[in-house]
């Protein structure tokens, strides 16, 4: 364990858990990855005391976001913790924010820059080129395939499908991405009509992946409905909950994922120990799992990863219960 005590001064001058605030800002509200998220929030309120709360959006729209945190910077929260739909257009109001002795820790943000401390579940190029590899398996390094993503502007996402995109055009040549991403807004029911589009454009269509966690359900619905399961290799970043239904026909081959509640008590955690004066650096153990030993992100003065990656076949997800 490596967490780093502050000096003696700083230290005895450490403000109380009890007397902090602290709120996490997500991409949307109501979506199931980040009920699983506000989970994460309830156990770091009630291991610390910090007086702990969730908002987000009715949309993914990116100024709404914007808008929910400048309507924020007023109430003087000790901390903002945020998921967002786009770097670039948070960086001002979070530059506001921290302006205000606010301190921000962000997650899905690589690169961001008006954030102390941004907190990734692991290497998101790793995980891109990992879908990509269990997809060209699937698919046996042929043919067409298509990725989904919540928005473009949504950092992580388009890591991992770049990352995997490049893989695919070093690694299985025959294999061929139709049409660049496919953006989604976080919501099924786009994903599942984006995908039956897809499906009657493309009909040598063999496979799938999905950013957001709502893609992967909404694009085996339609592959579903379609009755190609024994022909179309769907895989993607998901829910376990909300893609278990779609393993038993082969409807969902794989997915990969974290857990939201584990990333919002990391996120939560790491600004706690800024704001009473510890440091976080490599090997940092915020005790909690996944996240025991950081490691700083090469590149990057405020990155910090995990070892929080999870996937799941039609033989494994049963064990996962969220």
């Amino acid at each position: 364990m490596t967490l780093i005590a502050a000096s003696a001064g700083v230290a005895n001058a450490a403000p109380d858990a009890n007397g902090l605030t602290m709120v996490n800002v997500v991409k949307v509200k109501g979506l199931p990855w980040f009920n699983r998220m506000a989970v994460g929030d309830e156990n770091f309120a009630q291991r610390t005391g910090v007086h702990t709360s969730q908002e987000g959006a009715d949309d993914t729209d990116p100024q709404k976001q914007v808008q929910l945190i400048a309507d924020l910077i007023p109430r003087r929260p000790t901390a903002i913790t945020v998921v967002p739909n786009s770097v670039e257009a948070l960086e001002d109001v979070l530059g506001q924010a921290r302006a205000q002795g606010i301190t921000v820790v962000s997650h899905e943000a690589t690169g961001i820059q008006n954030a102390d401390i941004d907190i990734e579940a692991f290497d998101n190029a790793a995980f891109g080129r990992q879908i990509i590899q269990s997809l060209a398996q699937c698919m046996g390094g042929q043919g067409d395939y298509v990725q989904f993503v919540g928005s473009v502007t949504m950092t992580t996402h388009m890591q991992w499908v770049d990352a995997a995109h490049d893989m695919q055009l070093a690694d299985f040549p025959g294999m061929t991405r139709v049409e660049s991403p496919v953006e989604t807004a976080d919501d099924e029911s786009t994903a599942y009509a984006k995908a039956t589009e897809l499906l009657a454009k493309y009909p040598n269509l063999r496979g799938f992946q999905g950013a957001a966690s709502t893609d992967v359900p909404g694009i085996a619905r339609a592959v579903r409905d379609a009755g190609l399961q024994d022909r179309i290799c769907v895989m993607g970043t998901a829910v376990p909950s909300l893609a278990l239904p779609y393993f038993s026909d082969g409807s969902v081959d794989k997915i990969f994922f974290w857990d939201p509640a584990m990333a919002g008590e990391a996120a939560l955690q790491i600004a706690l120990m800024l704001v009473q004066g510890e440091k976080i650096e490599a090997g940092t153990n915020l005790n909690v799992p996944g996240y025991e030993s950081l490691t700083k992100l090469d590149g990057y003065d405020n990155v910090f990863v995990g070892n929080a990656a999870l996937e799941a076949d039609a033989n494994t997800i049963a064990g996962y219960q969220f």
